[in-house]
C-alpha cells in the first residue's frame, strides 16, 4: 500500500465515522480556548476543563488575566501539571494579548508564539480550532497515531511529523485531521496497550499486529 493510497482511506474513514471532530477542551472564546490549551500540556483535557470552570468565573478576559498576581492564578490551577510556570505563563500572556494584541487572539502561529506559554503546538491548536487554518498541531496523541497508522515515517521531532502530515493531507481537512487522530490515540491507539481488537481501521494500519 502506498502512502497515498493509505492517507486516502484514513481520510474516508474518519471522515464518515466523525466528519465534525472538535476539541474536548471547553471554552466559550478564543481567550479561554488560549488559556485552556496553555493549560492542556502534559495534562488531561478531563482535568483542564474541572479546572477552568472556576478559573474563567475569576478571570473572565484577558484584561482581568493580565492584573492578576501570579501567586492568585497558582492557588486556582494547582491542581495542574506543572502549575507554577503556568501561573507565570498565563499571567504574562494575558499582558501581551492586551497591550500588544488589543485584545484581539491572534490567527497567526508567528504572532501567537510571540506569548508565553504558547509553543508550535498551541499556536497550531489556534489556528486551526479558532480560526479553521491548514495548522497541524502535534501532541503526543498525534506524534504516536500518525507513525503507527505509517502517515509519518521515522519523524524524529513533532515538526518533522508536522511536515509529513501536512504534506499528504489537503489543506481543507487538516484541521479535523488534528482531532482524528488525537481521539484515536486518547481512546483507541493507547500509548502503552493499544486495542487493537477494537480499533476498525486495522486494515489500513501499518502496525497492526506488532502489539499482541
Amino acid at each position: 500500500m502506498t502512502k497515498k493510497e493509505r492517507y486516502q482511506l484514513f481520510i474516508n474513514h474518519f471522515s464518515k465515522k466523525n466528519p465534525t471532530a472538535e476539541t474536548e477542551l471547553e471554552y466559550s472564546n478564543p481567550y479561554e480556548l488560549l488559556v485552556a490549551v496553555i493549560l492542556s500540556a502534559q495534562c488531561t483535557d478531563k482535568r483542564v476543563n474541572i479546572v477552568t470552570k472556576d478559573f474563567f468565573r475569576r478571570f473572565t478576559n484577558a484584561n482581568e488575566l493580565a492584573e492578576a498576581d501570579v501567586e492568585e492564578v497558582f492557588e486556582y490551577i494547582k491542581s495542574i501539571s506543572y502549575p507554577n510556570n503556568k501561573a507565570k505563563h498565563l499571567v504574562g500572556m494575558a499582558k501581551i494579548l492586551v497591550h500588544d494584541f488589543n485584545n484581539v487572539v491572534p490567527d497567526n502561529v508567528d504572532d501567537l508564539q510571540k506569548m508565553p506559554g504558547v509553543g508550535r503546538k498551541t499556536a497550531n491548536v489556534i489556528a486551526s480550532v479558532v480560526y479553521n487554518k491548514p495548522a497541524m498541531a502535534v501532541d503526543t496523541h498525534v506524534f504516536r497515531v500518525a507513525e503507527r497508522l505509517g502517515l509519518t515515517s521515522n519523524a524524529k521531532t513533532p515538526l518533522e511529523a508536522e511536515k509529513q502530515l501536512v504534506k499528504y493531507l489537503p489543506e481543507e481537512v487538516i484541521p479535523v485531521a488534528h482531532h482524528w487522530l488525537i481521539l484515536h490515540g486518547r481512546y483507541i491507539c493507547l500509548a502503552r496497550k493499544p486495542k487493537c481488537s477494537e480499533c476498525d481501521i486495522s486494515h489500513f494500519c501499518k502496525s497492526f499486529g506488532k502489539f499482541d
